[in-house]
């Protein structure tokens, strides 16, 4: 008997902010390093932004290397390989109104995770990296509740 669409674990992931600088990456990553040979997984943002060094610090901190990561748009992968995406995950709500506007073309789940963007948060180096570290915390256990084995599909 098939499952139902919903309960399906997806083959292709694409994570998705407001400019692919900070969240998305963060959860690509993320995502790449717990299930390195399970899924495809990419991110994108609606506008284009730069590479955050606070991520990248934090990411380093986990053994994950990001200083490579290029910020993407949708369009920009759209034309580069194609949105053959069966999940999107939108982390924020410009991202998750782009998101759900592709749905109209594209047969492609998407589930809306709100994520603090941490480039918002006031105060000196440690206090900046404490934001950043807690998204990423907050990102991982997500992930792993979303992309653990029988549990793929409590997402």
């Amino acid at each position: 008997m098939e499952s139902p669409p919903r309960a399906r674990t997806p083959q292709a992931v694409l994570f998705a902010c407001g400019q692919n600088s900070v969240r998305s990456p963060m959860a690509e990553a993320l995502l790449r390093q717990m299930y390195p040979k399970a899924l495809y997984v990419k991110s994108a943002g609606v506008k284009k932004g730069e590479v955050d060094p606070f991520v990248i610090a934090v990411m380093a901190e986990l053994g994950i290397d990001i200083g490579k990561h290029k910020p993407t748009t949708f369009d920009e992968l759209d034309n580069w390989e194609g949105l053959n995406f069966d999940l999107i995950i939108s982390l924020s709500p410009e991202a998750h109104h782009k998101a759900l506007e592709l749905t109209r073309t594209m047969a492609v789940d998407v589930e809306y995770w709100p994520t603090h963007d941490p480039t918002t948060t006031e105060g000196n180096r440690e206090q900046k990296l404490a934001a950043y570290r807690e998204v990423c915390d907050g990102l991982a256990l997500r992930i792993r509740k979303r992309f653990a084995r029988g549990g793929a599909a409590n997402g």
